[in-house]
């Protein structure tokens, strides 16, 4: 993983749960993530999976994944493309999904972002860097064993690159 995420602000509010991140009517339909990954956010935004780039980063205020303890709501995010998501707080069973798929969470105040910033995140030196502002928001640099699951796409490739156990 690389130490910078880089991408367009993508901004939502404050308690997004994981049903509006993924609907649970999808749930019992596919468990495809691709097509998952096409209803993201469709409750809140509609057409939302269509606005992404591809070098998108979701932008939110407090208790983001708020609700259920859906894994399907961070693999959605991944699997749509979503590089990170930046937000003033998270549900803390949201997070630790997120983290063991790989998907990188950075908690900072985030009102001053607006849609469509171009955002340079450095995970190793703890700043959220705003292009289009400029603006720099400082952040706690990620723990050295958080940075190495997130570098190797989730708990299960850091387990099993560490040995810990055999597959």
């Amino acid at each position: 993983m690389e130490f910078y995420i880089e991408g367009i602000a993508r901004r939502f509010g404050d308690d997004i749960n994981t049903d509006y991140i993924i609907s649970g009517k999808y749930k019992f339909k596919t468990l495809d993530m691709n097509e998952l990954a096409k209803h993201i956010m469709e409750d809140v935004r509609a057409n939302f999976y269509d606005e992404l780039t591809g070098r998108d980063v979701m932008v939110a205020g407090k208790n983001f994944g708020c609700g259920s303890s859906r894994e399907q709501a961070p693999l959605a995010l991944k699997f749509a493309g979503i590089k990170g998501v930046v937000a003033k707080s998270f549900a803390r069973i949201f997070y630790r999904n997120a983290i063991n798929i790989g998907l990188p969470l950075i908690e900072c105040d985030t009102d001053g972002i607006e849609e469509g910033d171009e955002l340079r995140i450095d995970l190793k030196n703890g700043e959220v860097k705003d292009m289009t502002r400029p603006m720099i928001i400082k952040i706690s640099p990620l723990p050295e064993a958080m940075f190495g699951i997130l570098s190797e796409g989730g708990l299960v490739n850091y387990l099993k690159n560490h040995k810990w156990f055999e597959v």
